[in-house]
């Protein structure tokens, strides 16, 4: 049965100990691999510290719970709706859905079960935040229509990732929007710079079954694109703690984030197979560094 879990799985041994049922949900949720529900929580982290009204745990213990819910909703809508593309390629060939091993209605029922937790998470937010958070229902039902029509579906992925961030501000503060949007747009481009490296790792596959990415489209400029994404969401960061606190000393808090970033893109390996995937993997890192400047430059 261990030849159905897939290779890049952080739990290997931990999922291989459930039934069979089980584990197979588990895998389409992506339990397995928690880089995913770590991406989508930092940017709810950054809106929280930015917002300058201290560690707030309780909130903060809420919105990873929601991030772990609808990151693994998120999966399996993604995989129900990807059925016959995922059977094409091989590093996707074995998820559940795509192999037969779980039907389309088994998995409908395991995603209103994590949609559910999501609702109850919603219920522990103030209004305001609840309305901003129902603002991204559109994107993420469209996400993955994306790769069949734009070369960039890491731009959608970048909008629907990344809309933490002004859900957890809405449930602190309503205000200091435009610092909000620079700080967003950066995210954007910090998810579209980390997607292209995880979509390094599909580029024959993808463009085989006709699966578009931003990894096809840079071509042999991948790495100079990634870099362009990247320098982009420390300027974007840059602007909006600068329209936040006008101080040389908010944007010195960049400097830990922008060099792990730097790092990632010049050790980046395309030729290795394990190469992006760390590289890929090593943002939750980089969330960390941005997280605690978003505190520095909100409760200093």
């Amino acid at each position: 049965m261990t030849e159905h879990i897939v290779p890049d799985s952080e739990h290997r041994s931990l999922v291989e100990r459930l039934p069979q049922l089980p584990r197979d949900l588990a895998l389409l949720a992506r339990f397995d691999r928690p880089i995913g529900w770590w991406l989508l929580y930092w940017p709810c982290v950054f809106g929280v510290w930015l917002a300058g009204a201290g560690a707030q745990w309780a909130l903060l213990g809420w919105l990873l719970l929601g991030s772990i819910a609808m990151r693994g909703a998120g999966c399996v809508y993604n995989d129900i709706v990807d059925a016959d593309l995922d059977a094409r390629v091989a590093r996707t060939a074995a998820r559940p859905i795509a192999s037969g091993r779980v039907s389309k209605r088994v998995a409908w029922g395991w995603l209103v079960s994590l949609c559910l937790v999501g609702l109850v998470v919603l219920l522990q937010l103030r209004w305001q935040a609840q309305v901003v958070a129902l603002g991204s229902l559109a994107l993420v039902a469209a996400y993955p229509f994306m790769k069949r029509i734009t070369w960039w579906p890491q731009a959608w992925l970048g909008m629907v990732f990344t809309w933490g961030l002004p859900v957890a501000w809405a449930e602190l503060r309503w205000d200091n929007w435009d610092a909000l949007a620079a700080l967003y747009a950066g995210c954007i481009c910090w998810v579209i710079g980390y997607d292209t490296i995880y979509a390094l790792q599909d580029r024959e596959d993808d463009a085989m079954v006709g699966i578009r990415s931003s990894a096809l489209a840079m071509g042999a400029r991948v790495r100079v694109g990634i870099a362009g994404f990247y320098a982009g969401a420390i300027v974007l960061w840059g602007l909006g703690f600068w329209l936040y606190r006008p101080d040389p000393l908010a944007l010195a808090a960049l400097l830990p984030v922008a060099g792990h970033l730097v790092w990632q893109v010049a050790s980046l390996d395309a030729g290795d197979p394990a190469n992006p995937l760390e590289r890929f993997r090593s943002n939750r890192w980089a969330g960390a560094l941005m997280a605690a400047a978003c505190f520095v430059v909100g409760n200093a």
